[in-house]
């Protein structure tokens, strides 16, 4: 367990095995711990590195609100600042992250040797409904009430236990995770609109993409979009099944293999006839 200061910010950064690097970005408001269940599939072939973004897990209180080109910049940095810096990595991004971890490979192609998105946000028509500077001076004006009256300390390990079983759950009663959380959730529709932007000027470099969708059995509408993400990225398509949402604690193998790692799924790949892309 290390920290490595980025923008004036500590950020709590783990470095596990030796190998080929990869880096796991987790998704909104959760920590390096979330992918504990991954790491020991992933340690005796790969480099991994895990890192918490300013205000989530241990890293320091966040001073900016987040934006994509800074949420794929930070990646750049805590692989650089922990030594790095001449490697080129599979970024992996779970959820929010997704959009991170795409928006890494598209802006730093050359330091991006795969792509693997599991369960990733997907917004087919970005769109937000107000301003973005009213939207962050609102979440931080009720991030001040909300923690000044205790909630985070009262409800917010409870919640996270109920939510996801982890030794960490008294991390979820501080106002620094709730504020940053929060404020994720308050951008989320900017960061998929700049991703949708980004799209539209910079191509993804030539490598391996996968996108692992986690299904537990309900609708199968969330499947079609994941798989509809994976085609227009020229992407592998993969299914955990059964999994939630948090697939790197349900299905850590699964998670662990499409990074061509592990034995292979217990449940075939969705596939198309005749190819290894999504259909």
């Amino acid at each position: 367990m290390g920290f490595v200061r980025i923008g004036g910010v500590p950020h709590h950064v783990e470095v596990t095995g030796r190998g080929p690097v990869c880096v796991l970005s987790a998704g909104l408001g959760l920590g390096w711990f979330d992918w504990d269940p991954v790491v020991p599939l992933l340690a005796p072939h790969r480099t991994v590195v895990r890192f918490d973004r300013p205000g989530l897990g241990l890293s320091g209180h966040a001073r900016v609100a987040p934006t994509l080109r800074g949420e794929a910049e930070r990646i750049l940095r805590v692989l650089d600042a922990v030594g790095l810096g001449g490697e080129r990595a599979t970024v992996v991004g779970h959820s929010l992250a997704g959009f991170h971890a795409e928006a890494f490979a598209r802006l730093y192609p050359e330091r991006t040797s795969g792509l693997v998105l599991v369960d990733s946000s997907v917004e087919e028509r970005p769109r937000v409904w107000l301003p973005r500077g009213l939207r962050v001076a609102g979440t931080r004006a009720c991030g001040a009430v909300v923690c000044g009256v205790g909630l985070p300390r009262a409800v917010g390990p409870m919640a996270r236990r109920l939510a996801a079983p982890t030794r960490w759950a008294g991390l979820y009663g501080t106002s620094r995770v709730w504020r940053a959380a929060s404020m994720e959730y308050a951008t989320y529709g900017d960061v998929a609109l700049e991703l949708a932007e980004l799209r539209a000027v910079l191509p993804l470099p030539d490598v391996q993409v996968t996108v692992l969708a986690a299904y537990g059995g309900g609708s199968r509408r969330w499947l079609d979009r994941q798989r509809a993400l994976a085609a227009g990225l020229g992407g592998t398509f993969r299914v955990a099944e059964p999994s939630g949402h948090l697939v790197m604690r349900d299905r850590p193998a699964d998670v662990a293999s499409s990074l061509h790692l592990t034995q292979p799924l217990s449940h075939p790949p969705t596939r198309s006839p005749g190819s290894d892309r999504a259909p």
